[in-house]
């Protein structure tokens, strides 16, 4: 063991670095007697750090490697070495044998300088253990992705074997059984897990004789595992309970809320359930603030797209619509839109159902239907409290639509959403909610239609030679050369080949040429037209660029023309 990792400190070494104060040092150390934590995990909590610099200040301090578990294989001997429950006391994950020594096992860890883990793992292993620098968060994924669903299929086993013993399998779920440590575990395990593998969504689905979980993961599902059918009615209760439903209804569908810290970041899920003939199914949406709230260059825009945006963003009042099917990334383009011109002189107001995300300076409404809350009479009130901006979640209804028009026409911005496939399209949709088109043409500014395409891992992704068909598809000269890539599948992706999403857009400024159109109801063809002579990228073009430059393939280029 190097004798000077026994002699440095953490702290230390991060006001050697820079990185921090003696006066921030001295914070964390105060709250670590009454936390009882690491204090790196003190100091990312505190904002003082985050987990990267530590690691690369403990890379050059120690002297020591760096590595990125993301992308790499574990052969299941070594993961067959320590148990899970030993790697997450410490915060550690042996990935390799060392290359010039069969008798050393490479361990990556948050904390190099805890002789206790090296130690127990000496002693565990019997193999002498070189330490190796990685990020907390990297870790945790990391002990999920190959030990988490054999850790939840035994806390479900473990249920099982609990129940039968109770011997009272007839008997409806009570609060002692529903709160029983299995159960609890394991909806916590299948939560954190989801959220450490990027899911956006968790499906938990009742079949005849099996309970499924899925992960929406870059907007495909994955089965992630399977249990006995006799674990519903726990999971589902437990889920009931931390979500704020009703318990003891389990005939019509019910709305619920969690808010979670994982890795020392909040998550708010949003829960659903619904009775099928099999169960209840339970559907979590996970949303985290620091995802929805993004900078304009994390939407994934082209450089005459930003500048279309900004333009349209400047406008002092009128209608802004961003459209798109669920799931297309419409709140996030929102929620940017609103932080960009959230000022100290301006008064936004925003009328959601529901609020996904707080933003600071923003005065926030949640529908409540059942206080006869709805958009329109919130939208009412809204009027009467002096805004600048108006955000509303979704225009759904014709009286909707119509307050927001007048509110536009009468010196306010109004930004919202609509379920339309294209930019032109949202125009007729709100001329079919009976708002006049002479009004509508006045009032609105620019659309905003958008879908999520997944993005090719770069690090396995295959170049090929482009077929005759490919290149009819990508509007190419069938006799070029030209090469596309496809997806693959490695560790780092899953082995999906692809990681990550990003936005593909169809922005329609209204000009006065398009305004005529609207103003004499004309129809969506020519509007779409219209804008695409005056310079507008539709969404296939859009899809077609991100295939040219390796970004996507050609099969997420295809749910977009199926869509069109």
């Amino acid at each position: 063991m190097d004798s000077r990792r026994k002699k440095k400190r953490l702290g230390d070494m991060l006001i050697e670095e820079c990185i921090i104060t003696q006066d921030q040092l001295e914070q964390a150390l105060k709250t670590q007697q009454k936390q009882h934590q690491r204090l790196g995990v003190i100091l990312v909590d505190l904002g003082f750090t985050d987990e990267m610099t530590i690691a690369k200040t403990l890379t050059q301090q120690l002297n020591l490697d760096y590595i990125q578990l993301s992308g790499i294989f574990i052969d299941p001997l070594i993961v067959g070495l320590v148990n899970e429950q030993i790697l997450r006391k410490h915060i550690v994950i042996p990935f390799e044998f060392s290359k010039s020594d069969s008798d050393t096992l490479r361990v990556a860890m948050a904390d190099p300088m805890e002789l206790t883990a090296i130690d127990d793992l000496t002693f565990i292993t019997n193999y002498k253990i070189e330490p190796v620098i990685a990020t907390h968060g990297d870790i945790s994924a990391t002990i999920d992705r190959y030990y988490g669903s054999a850790e939840a299929k035994a806390v479900a086993e473990r249920y099982s074997r609990e129940k039968e013993l109770q011997e009272k399998e007839d008997e409806l779920v009570t609060s002692d059984s529903i709160n029983s440590s299995p159960i609890v575990l394991l909806v916590k395990t299948t939560i954190e897990q989801a959220i450490r593998q990027r899911a956006s969504d968790i499906h938990i689905e009742p079949l005849e004789k099996q309970v499924r979980v899925r992960y929406r993961v870059d907007g495909a599902l994955y089965e992630i595992n399977k249990y006995n059918k006799d674990l519903l009615p726990a999971i589902v209760a437990r889920i009931k309970i931390i979500s704020g439903m009703d318990i003891s209804e389990k005939r019509n569908p019910q709305d619920g809320r969690i808010s979670m810290v994982v890795d020392r970041q909040e998550y708010d899920i949003r829960v659903s359930s619904l009775p099928t003939v099999h169960g209840e199914k339970i559907v979590m949406r996970i949303n985290a603030k620091k995802q929805l709230m993004r900078s304009k260059k994390e939407l994934g825009l082209t450089d005459s797209d930003m500048r279309k945006f900004d333009a349209i963003l400047r406008q002092p009042h009128g209608i802004i619509l961003v459209t798109g099917p669920t799931g297309s990334g419409k709140s996030t383009t929102l929620y940017t839109a609103l932080s960009e011109i959230n000022t100290k002189d301006v008064n936004i107001i925003t009328v959601e159902d529901p609020v996904e995300a707080t933003i600071d300076g923003i005065n926030q409404i949640q529908v409540n239907p059942k206080a006869k809350l709805t958009f329109a009479s919130a939208l009412r009130s809204i009027l009467r409290q002096d805004p600048n901006i108006i955000m509303i979640g979704e225009i759904r209804d014709g009286e909707t639509a119509e307050i927001a028009v007048r509110a536009s026409i009468t010196g306010h911005l109004v930004v919202s959403t609509i379920h339309t496939n294209s930019a032109a399209s949202s125009v007729t949709r709100l001329l079919d909610m009976g708002i006049e088109s002479y009004l509508l043409a006045d009032s609105l500014i620019g659309v905003i239609s958008q879908r999520l395409i997944r993005k090719l891992c770069n690090k396995c992704k295959t170049k090929r030679k482009a077929t005759i068909e490919d290149k009819k598809l990508l509007e190419q000269d069938p006799d070029e050369a030209l090469y596309i890539y496809e997806p693959k599948g490695c560790p780092l992706c899953n082995n999906t080949g692809y990681l990550g999403r990003t936005g593909v857009y169809e922005i329609m400024t209204i000009s006065p040429a398009i305004k005529l159109i609207i103003s004499h109801k004309g129809n969506t063809a020519e509007i779409h037209e219209m804008a695409m002579e005056e310079g507008m990228n539709s969404l296939k073009m859009s899809a077609i660029q991100y295939v040219l430059d390796g970004t996507t393939s050609i099969i997420e280029l295809n749910k977009i023309i199926y869509e069109e």
